[in-house]
């Protein structure tokens, strides 16, 4: 099949802007800015909570190392073993890219985890419970990073985008795609939270989340060109395979919620 309809031409300059020996990168700047949005609303939440606010200060560093650790090595040991064992100094070289929100997540939970048992409270579950949502809208600011650097490259497609940075075919762009649907997870999230607050049960929210976001990235994963060398051949990609353990997280979070009373610890 030939491609050659294309909605428009993309060649954005990733870089925002230079000042000597400084870089600053789109995609740093909205990754920086996810995290500063959602601790503004992780403020909200625990004034609307009655919480002290200055416990998120340590919370913030934690899930930020957890973050960025995570995601570094999510990419190594899930999309470039070879090359990394290969070269392991280049595991260090974070900013030459390759960041996996798979990996990612899994810090996250383990950086989480480790704060509430350091801390006593509040609980692993509540944390992530209101937590998610402003993961959702992170997750909606760094795919936008990501049409930037004209890189996560969805397959062809007429009346696609031609990331002239990539190739010359027009292809899904579905950084947008990705962006949008996160997006929606959290406007979803917000009003499920702001209605039931009171009543939800530990971890029943964070698990609608999984569910919802890691069946999306499973869906969306057919319109992306394979990011994995080695997973060329398989049915499906790397990306699917890691999001159905997340799914299934997910569902018994939610069926655990149905049967637990809340800890509101």
């Amino acid at each position: 099949m030939k491609f050659d309809k294309a909605l428009f031409v993309w060649n954005a300059d990733p870089i925002l802007f230079s000042a000597g020996p400084v870089t600053v990168h789109w995609y740093g700047v909205l990754f920086a800015a996810a995290f500063l949005v959602g601790l503004q609303i992780m403020r909200w939440i625990y004034d609307r909570e009655q919480r002290k606010p200055e416990e998120l200060d340590s919370l913030f560093i934690y899930i930020l190392a957890g973050t960025i650790i995570g995601a570094r090595l999510g990419h190594v040991f899930f999309y470039d073993p070879a090359y990394y064992l290969a070269n392991p100094l280049d595991i260090f070289k974070i900013w030459k890219g390759g960041l996996a929100s798979h990996g990612g997540a899994v810090g996250i939970l383990i950086a989480v985890y480790l704060y509430s048992r350091k801390n006593g409270h509040p609980s692993w579950l509540w944390i992530l419970d209101r937590f998610c949502m402003t993961a959702a809208l992170g997750g909606a600011m760094i795919r936008i990073g990501n049409f930037f650097n004209s890189e996560i490259i969805g397959t062809p497609v007429n009346g696609g985008i031609v990331f002239e940075r990539f190739d010359s075919l027009p292809r899904h762009p579905v950084q947008l795609y990705e962006s949008f649907t996160y997006l929606l997870i959290f406007i979803v999230m917000l009003v499920i939270y702001q209605r039931f607050w009171k009543t939800l049960r530990d971890g029943k929210l964070f698990g609608v989340f999984l569910v919802m976001s890691f069946s999306a990235r499973f869906f969306l994963e057919f319109f992306k060109v394979r990011q994995a060398s080695y997973a060329q051949g398989m049915d499906l990609s790397v990306g699917q395979w890691l999001s159905i353990p997340f799914v299934i997280f997910g569902l018994i979070l939610i069926v655990r919620g149905h049967k637990e009373k809340t800890d509101l610890s």
